[in-house]
């Protein structure tokens, strides 16, 4: 029986985690449409979580393969809350007057991890943000062109959107930023054409491997051969690593395999150590420069604050004394093999392809429905999974980097189970069906 199933030990009243009341509340007060999709996960109300285990208010625990990216330290982390809770106990929001201690060290944590050259940070409160404050930069600095790829993901408000390419978020809004140009992913001939036309008019905006875009991987060189021509032609770069950062792909950055400096990196998910939302900037000097000049001149009430910065300086510990890259690229090699191996073995019909880097691991299946349908038994069966927001056919995981072996192993157990369970119910899905 779960502690929060006839009492509040939370603080909050007695039934506010009945479903019923739940859904209602969402209804009235929030989405409709979010209560409609609570309806189709049965109701099932969140109240606690740890390492990487959510707890729903009926006692059911939940496997997370999930959370977007967020949790590669899993779910309040020791280290992280007990930074969290001594800064809440003594200064959690500054009054923006006088200097503030915890964000100088948070700056100096985070920049001391992102490739040399890589200085300046710019402490805001989502990737979103952080994306809207790249764009800014880059207008600042006569950037009016911006290009960015197709199936990439960069936020969803008004700038952030203008660089991400799918016409059904973008449709409602329009009109958008003007000059945006979306090339394919992985297709360095796109960039140049448009480098050779716009030059240094130009701000290119990329993932090292899109997420939210199904996790496609690009071809060996792709961001190398990016940077060069950025460089050639006296434009911007801006690396995306909002959820491929920190760990997330086996190793701090995924720009590290090709040995890119962009002028911008945008971080964010994994930097609030699964406790409080950050996210940052980091920049080359001379791109901080007009920022760095008027601190008024790009703001924000709450980026930055103290009880944020102390979860980031954290995080950025814990990453790196627990060595949290290196034990994501070995758990991921070994649970990538495994996946495939559970895929391949009789489930070809079902699973198109089963791709990744570290903790990063996209299926795609053959036919949009089987994603649903997958994603759907899994959470009957105890496991949360992503679905991918540019991608309707890819099932992602983004496991933490502290599950266990024999979780991990449970999660394969489980994986077989459920693909048997979707074949069963749907049949199996041929290529002409797809």
């Amino acid at each position: 029986m779960s502690p929060f199933h006839n009492g509040a030990p939370d603080g909050l009243p007695d039934g506010a985690h009945r479903p019923t009341d739940v859904i209602a509340r969402y209804e009235r007060h929030l989405a409709v449409g979010r209560a409609a999709l609570g309806r189709l996960l049965g109701g099932t109300v969140e109240v606690a979580s740890e390492g990487a285990w959510v707890t729903a208010a009926d006692g059911r625990r939940y496997l997370d393969f999930g959370g977007y990216g967020v949790f590669i330290l899993g779910h309040r982390h020791p280290a992280v809350t007990a930074a969290v809770r001594a800064q809440l106990d003594t200064h959690p929001l500054a009054t923006r007057v006088f200097l503030e201690p915890v964000v100088a060290l948070a700056a100096e944590a985070l920049s001391g991890v992102t490739p040399a050259g890589l200085d300046r940070v710019h402490f805001v409160n989502s990737g979103a943000e952080a994306t809207e404050t790249a764009l800014k930069l880059a207008r600042h600095h006569g950037k009016d062109v911006l290009v960015s790829a197709r199936g990439g993901f960069h936020g969803k408000t008004l700038g952030a959107l203008s660089v991400t390419a799918n016409p059904m978020y973008q449709d409602p809004f329009r009109p958008l930023l003007p000059d945006v140009l979306h090339v394919p992913y992985g297709d360095e001939t796109a960039v140049h054409e448009a480098l050779d036309r716009y030059g240094e008019r130009v701000c290119v905006v990329l993932e090292p491997v899109l997420g939210e875009g199904g996790v496609v991987i690009p071809p060996d060189g792709y961001l190398r051969a990016v940077s060069d021509a950025c460089r050639a032609h006296g434009a911007l770069l801006v690396v995306d690593e909002i959820q491929t950062g920190l760990g997330r792909l086996g190793a701090w950055w995924g720009i590290e395999r090709e040995g890119v400096v962009p002028d911008m990196l945008l971080v964010g998910k994994g930097l609030s150590g699964g406790v409080v939302p950050v996210a940052a900037v980091v920049c080359r000097d001379e791109v901080y420069e007009p920022f760095g000049r008027d601190p008024f001149l790009h703001s924000s009430t709450f980026g930055g604050s103290p009880l944020a910065c102390a979860a980031a300086l954290a995080t950025v510990d814990v990453l790196r004394e627990q060595n949290i890259p290196a034990r994501a690229h070995a758990l991921g090699e070994w649970l990538l093999d495994r996946v495939r191996d559970v895929c391949a073995k009789e489930y070809g019909d079902l699973v198109g392809e089963v791709r990744g880097r570290g903790l990063l691991i996209g299926l795609e299946m053959r036919h949009q429905r089987a994603t649903g349908e997958l994603a759907l038994e899994l959470l009957e069966r105890g496991v949360l999974v992503n679905h991918s927001l540019n991608a309707g056919a890819v099932l992602r995981l983004t496991p933490p980097a502290v599950v266990p072996d024999s979780e991990a192993e449970r999660f394969l157990t489980v994986l077989d189970g459920a693909l048997r369970a979707v074949r069963q119910r749907i049949g199996p899905v041929t290529r002409a069906a797809a």
